[in-house]
């Protein structure tokens, strides 16, 4: 499993498909929750995801093709496009301190 302390999430990644426009609502609500953190949050496709990327975001039923894209950064599944506590608790990870776990 990896993990990440906060302080090391320079960069978070919210991967998409159908480009929808849910994934962007949550990519933007993120960088208002996180404005002042330091952190820079963008949206790719899932196939697409920058190597750089600290964290990514995605729906649980993309979880397999982001861990797939980049096997090797934290994936953060989530449910919900907005409000979901996986997205909760890496917000408040990042605010408050400690490791994010994926």
């Amino acid at each position: 499993m990896a993990s990440i302390e906060s302080k090391d999430i320079h960069k978070i990644v919210v991967a998409c498909d159908a480009g929808m426009g849910s994934s962007v609502m949550l990519a933007t609500q993120l960088r208002k929750q996180l404005k002042d953190q330091n952190v820079r949050v963008e949206h790719a496709p899932v196939n697409a995801i920058p190597a750089d990327a600290d964290v990514v975001v995605c729906h649980a039923g993309l979880a397999n093709r982001a861990r797939a894209t980049v096997p090797d950064t934290v994936l953060i599944p989530f449910q919900v496009f907005i409000g979901d506590p996986a997205v909760t608790r890496l917000v408040a990870a990042i605010k408050s301190g400690g490791t994010v776990d994926a």
